[in-house]
């Protein structure tokens, strides 16, 4: 069905190609035989206006209906409106006394004209098909399982609560809860990764990812248009809407420019004309100084490059949000990052095990056995460090204590397994650990055993994100933490950042933002869940990982959708090539028509150049902004 989508497009591209091509082939052997006709007979002046009229029409037919149409909503002073203004003047100009006929030049300046737009358009097709194969992540059929049958419906009917089966190869169409089946997931549509995710029944299963291996049967938890792929593709759609600074200028420079434009090839025309005489030979610069000013090259070129760069970022599995947080993000000067689950993996490990009497591995047995039940993460990441069942432990009259920790009777003797408070408690002769981290102290009958340090791993790229950053000159790299001061100073040692705050709350961190924000644009960088409020509140919002979480894809500007930190300094680079491509069309268009127009007041320019500065600046601008595609 999706590839039936996509072949429905391509036609759909293929005949926006095939029309104007057809007219300009047209166009160009019609005028061709009028030249060839002009060579060989002795007509009047309206003849061969008559016999020019013919290509010119087919040609230009749709560009002075647009025309017409702008100057009756009152958008008159478009590049269809100078364009026809040009070539009309230029097919009016041989009716003047000792003016030279200048019937083909009108044609071939229309011509020369739709070619540079059929070019415009295969580039910014392609450019668009280029995002849209990005968008080709919602399916357009879910299998449902519904009275005992498998039945084949659009995504849209399905409701929250219903199964669906995906098969190996199929694309998940709707988020949900994995109830039966195991199978490896590619997420590379959602997160740029190209390691695939292993999913067995209770793990989460977005839309978008492709199932790989098993048959999966999957119980859904949200409606197609709430699901993660509506959401991305929504993202991407809309990023357009919002305006970067560039484009601003370049709608308000248009909407003064054109005019001003106008007023001066009106003079042109007439203040020489006046004093010279010479109606003809300014009458035709004027038209010429049109043809030149003509600001479709940035326009165009403007957006496209916006556009282009926004798709190789979210083929990086890095949303931007529109063209502004572009800006943004290229000019940042601080970054700051909240620290579990953006610096560090937010999943608690054993990092190391100090036994006094009994070995490491008795330690950890103990500590696991009395664990056993307890949801707590720190009790999870135990269990996981101490995996082995030992079938001849008896392990009774399990006791939590609050805020302390748990006790428990294993084999005959009470293990109590905590912190320090529990220790005293137990009357043990507890002493301090130097490392950082949660430290997790252990008695038998009230004697110390030991204790066992566990804390939270740092993200393998952490540290080379945060010196990614600095050398593209991000000056002031800062992390905030609500844990304890000894956890934050260890972090901050490890991933290099230029400074911390630990034992934050999350309004501290809102204050913290709100001191740093006039230093620069500021980029802050959190897991989402309790950060929104922050997102919010600086230049730029990150949500890293955000893939479900809601609060961070509303609040973020930026959607990283892996773990990875490392994709902020990509993300800045991608960022400062767009606005690069984007200055350089300016520079280019705007230095290109100067000099043309320079010439064509001085009367060295022909209406052939005038066009190049026009239609080719702009085809030029169109293919130097389709360089931003590339990631």
């Amino acid at each position: 069905m999706a590839h039936e989508h996509h072949e429905h497009n391509h036609e759909h591209h293929e005949e926006g190609i095939r029309e104007p091509l057809v007219k300009i082939i047209s166009a160009s052997v019609l005028l061709a035989a009028a030249v060839v006709i002009e060579k060989n007979t002795d007509w009047s002046t309206w003849q061969y206006l008559l016999l020019y009229l013919v290509p010119y029409l087919v040609v230009g037919w749709e560009t002075l209906k647009e025309a017409a149409e702008a100057l009756l909503h009152g958008e008159a002073l478009d590049e269809n409106f100078l364009m026809s203004v040009a070539t009309i003047g230029a097919l009016v100009i041989g009716f003047l006394p000792e003016a030279e006929t200048q019937f083909p030049e009108a044609v071939f300046v229309m011509l020369f004209f739709q070619v540079g737009e059929l070019f415009e358009g295969i580039a910014e097709g392609r450019s668009r098909k280029a995002v849209s194969a990005l968008m080709e992540i919602r399916p357009d059929s879910a299998s449902v399982e519904r009275d005992g049958a498998i039945v084949n419906v659009h995504p849209d009917e399905v409701s929250v609560g219903e199964t669906i089966l995906v098969r190996p190869g199929e694309r998940i169409p709707l988020d949900g809860e994995v109830i039966e089946g195991e199978s490896s997931m590619d997420t590379v549509a959602l997160t740029g990764e190209s390691v695939p995710r292993n999913v067995a029944p209770g793990d989460e299963a977005l839309s978008g990812c492709v199932n790989l291996s098993g048959v999966l049967r999957i119980r859904v938890a949200k409606v197609f248009g709430e699901s993660t792929a509506s959401r991305i593709l929504e993202l991407v759609e809309h990023a357009a809407e919002n305006k970067s600074s560039s484009e601003r200028f370049i709608t308000r420079f248009a909407k003064v420019y054109t005019p001003v434009v106008v007023g001066l090839a009106v003079a042109v025309a007439l203040i020489p004309s006046l004093i010279t005489g010479q109606w003809p030979i300014w009458i035709y610069r004027a038209l010429m100084f049109l043809v030149v000013s003509c600001p479709c090259a940035l326009v165009i070129s403007i957006p496209l490059s916006f556009f282009g760069g926004i798709g190789a970022a979210s083929r990086k599995g890095i949303l931007v949000k529109g063209a502004a947080f572009m800006d943004t993000l290229a000019k940042l000067h601080t970054v700051v990052f909240d620290k579990t689950g953006t610096l560090t993996e937010g999943v608690f490990e054993v990092t190391a095990v100090h036994p006094e009497e009994l070995d490491g591995k008795q330690l950890l047995h103990l500590a696991a056995h009395v664990e056993r039940y307890s949801t707590h993460p720190i009790a999870a990441a135990l269990r996981q460090a101490y995996p082995e069942e030992q079938d001849d432990c008896s392990v009774e009259s399990v006791v939590e204590i609050a805020g302390k920790g748990v006790s428990a009777m294993v084999n005959g003797k009470r293990v109590a397994v905590g912190n320090s408070l529990l220790m005293e408690e137990e009357g043990a002769d507890w002493h301090p650990c130097h490392h950082s981290g949660t430290i997790i102290h252990l008695s038998v009958d009230g004697r110390y055993e030991g204790h066992i340090v566990i804390s939270d791993r740092v993200k393998e790229d952490a540290a080379s994100a945060v010196s990614a950053l600095k050398s593209l000159g991000v000056s002031n790299i800062v992390m905030l933490t609500g844990d304890q001061e000894s956890i934050a100073s260890a972090v901050a040692a490890e991933t290099g950042v230029d400074s911390y705050y630990a034992a934050l709350l999350p309004e501290g961190k809102v204050e913290k933002v709100e001191a740093l924000l006039p230093e620069g644009k500021l980029a802050f960088a959190g897991d989402g869940i309790n950060d929104a409020p922050v997102l919010m509140r600086s230049d730029l919002g990150i949500a890293m990982g955000a893939l479900g979480s809601d609060a961070a894809i509303e609040a973020a500007d930026v959607v990283l959708m892996d773990d990875h930190p490392s994709k902020i300094a990509l993300a800045l680079r991608i960022a400062r090539r767009t606005l690069r491509i984007a200055r350089e069309n300016i520079v280019f268009a705007i230095g290109v028509k100067l000099l043309v127009l320079i010439l064509a007041v001085f009367g060295l320019a022909t209406l052939w150049m005038a066009v190049f500065a026009d239609v080719g600046v702009t085809v030029l601008a169109v293919l130097n902004a389709m360089r931003a595609l590339r990631a």
